[in-house]
């Protein structure tokens, strides 16, 4: 479930509990053979390449996200990437 006002300190998001369960199985698995969205070093490794498609619209497979989706992304990134 992504919040819309996460919980912690000064709004903190956290990739257990808001970046994972944006990725869907189907996403993970369209993505498996080059890395795993569901592990955290694996998207801090790729996540210029990971935010750079979701901003284009390319990512997920299916249909670009909602925004607001994008902005929980950008805003974990930029907030240091908590686990």
């Amino acid at each position: 479930m992504v919040h819309d006002e996460p919980e912690g300190s000064a709004g903190e998001l956290s990739f257990e509990r808001d970046i994972r369960p944006l990725m869907r199985d189907k996403d993970r698995a369209s993505m498996l053979d080059a890395f795993d969205l569901w592990s955290r070093a694996d998207v801090l490794a790729h996540q210029d390449a990971i935010l750079d498609q979701l901003r284009v619209g390319h990512m997920p497979c299916d249909g670009a996200w909602p925004a607001e989706r994008d902005v929980i992304f950008s805003r974990w990134f930029d907030g240091g990437s908590r686990p």
